[in-house]
């Protein structure tokens, strides 16, 4: 297979023959060393993407500036065989959205510093988003001053990779999107992208980019972001729905060689994002879905260690994790909501797994090395393998080696995006 250009995307969906590149959101380097697996067993494109709270100039949550990141996936492609031509590094969000309690000047100085540290670490795709309100604004800001706010991070990248010699880079606009990390509430509808909006929204940035002497980077707008309809909560999921979708995938008749940028696109499934695709959504950003079934899969490692090894205690990563998540509270004490019981089922199992936070701290690490080194070579009986992980099932009976676990939990879901993506042209030429 051939790796796809995100600047393919619009002349395969204008062509009839609709494909998709699945965009990997997270610094996990387990998450990350899948994609790169994946993709060389693929031969396909890898496309991964880091947000602006999770790595910035001044580091983010995760401690990376993006030319730590930049080091991080490279060193893992290395290791993974995975070709640098084939990998895509990408920055979304990137606005002020860090820095929004500060004066808007200097939130957006801010700003143009990360997307200037973005160009310069050699990220080729920039999602540029600045609708977010600063200190005396409203929370949300209309199309003109985002737009205005966006020139202004374009204008930076812009130098940025004019000066050092790179490669310009491709740009994403609109700001229609999800919370991050999904929402808060049970869901029961959620309504797609008004048509008109999104014409307004790109007429707008258009205009504005113009003005500000920036035209020659408008044919490397290549998407927007809209909503298509699709979420998901700590509890329940909201798959795609075409027929709620109609008018606003008419919107790419008239858009050249755009496409649309779907967020929030875990846990919809092969079907749901198979219809993504064939309706234009060609870029499908996953990022809680695969630190979800990561998750699932270590603690699953976990009640295995316990039932077969009598000196590894009982479940002592869960119960780690739950300590290291009651000591620090600040990433999901505002978005998980109920009874003592709910609160503690959620920090565990909910869908938008805030807990993908912290297996970075080192009493994560440290419990989630202990589980490996405790399982590594082990033997596990089929029964037991059946009781707590039975699609891993081909592991039992032989020396164990759970970090390919792991990785292969990730990778089922990678492979489920990946048929999506590459899908529809099938489908297509059999409904024709």
């Amino acid at each position: 297979m051939t790796a796809l250009k995100l600047t393919d995307l619009g002349g395969l969906y204008r062509d009839g023959t609709p494909c998709g590149i699945t965009s990997i959101c997270s610094a996990h380097p387990i998450v990350l060393r899948a994609a790169l697996r994946h993709g060389r067993a693929t031969e396909s494109t890898v496309l991964i993407e880091a947000t602006c709270n999770q790595v910035n100039h001044l580091g983010g949550y995760t401690g990376m500036t993006p030319a730590h990141f930049a080091d991080l996936v490279f060193s893992l492609a290395q290791q993974e065989g995975c070709t640098r031509k084939q990998i895509i590094l990408g920055g979304d969000h990137l606005g002020p959205n860090p820095w929004r309690d500060l004066p808007v000047n200097e939130a957006m100085d801010q700003a143009c510093d990360m997307i200037s540290a973005y160009v310069a670490a050699g990220f080729g795709k920039l999602h540029l988003d600045a609708s977010m309100g600063c200190a005396g604004e409203p929370a949300a800001l209309d199309d003109e001053t985002t737009a205005h706010r966006a020139a202004q991070l374009a204008l930076r990248a812009e130098e940025t990779a004019q000066t050092a010699g790179l490669v310009p880079p491709l740009y994403i606009i609109g700001t229609e999107v999800p919370p991050p990390g999904g929402a808060d509430h049970a869901l029961d509808e959620i309504a797609p992208t008004n048509a008109a909006s999104a014409r307004k929204t790109l007429q707008i940035h258009y205009e504005v980019l113009k003005k500000a002497g920036l035209s020659q980077m408008l044919n490397r707008i290549i998407g927007l972001v809209v909503q298509p309809g699709v979420e998901f909560g700590n509890h329940n999921v909201m798959t795609y729905d075409a027929s709620k979708a109609g008018a606003l995938v008419q919107v790419l008749n008239n858009l050249d060689d755009l496409v649309f940028e779907a967020h929030s696109t875990d846990y919809q499934g092969q079907g749901p994002l198979s219809e993504l695709v064939r309706d234009g959504f060609a870029i499908l950003k996953v990022g809680p879905e695969l630190t979800f079934v990561l998750r699932e899969a270590l603690y699953a490692l976990d009640l295995i260690a316990s039932d077969l090894l009598p000196d590894y205690g009982d479940r002592p990563l869960y119960h780690e994790m739950e300590t290291v998540m009651q000591s620090d509270p600040e990433n999901w004490a505002r978005h998980y909501h109920g009874s003592r019981a709910q609160q503690r089922q959620m920090r565990h199992y909910s869908l938008s797994d805030r807990i993908r936070y912290y297996w970075s701290t080192p009493q994560a690490q440290a419990a989630v090395n202990r589980l490996l080194g405790a399982l590594r070579g082990q033997i596990v009986p089929m029964p037991l393998m059946w009781q707590h992980m039975p699609h891993a099932a081909h592991a039992a009976d032989k020396a164990l080696e759970p970090e390919n676990i792991l990785i292969e939990r990730v990778q089922d879901s990678l492979s489920t995006y990946h048929a999506a993506c590459h899908s529809t042209n099938a489908t297509l030429h059999n409904e024709n």
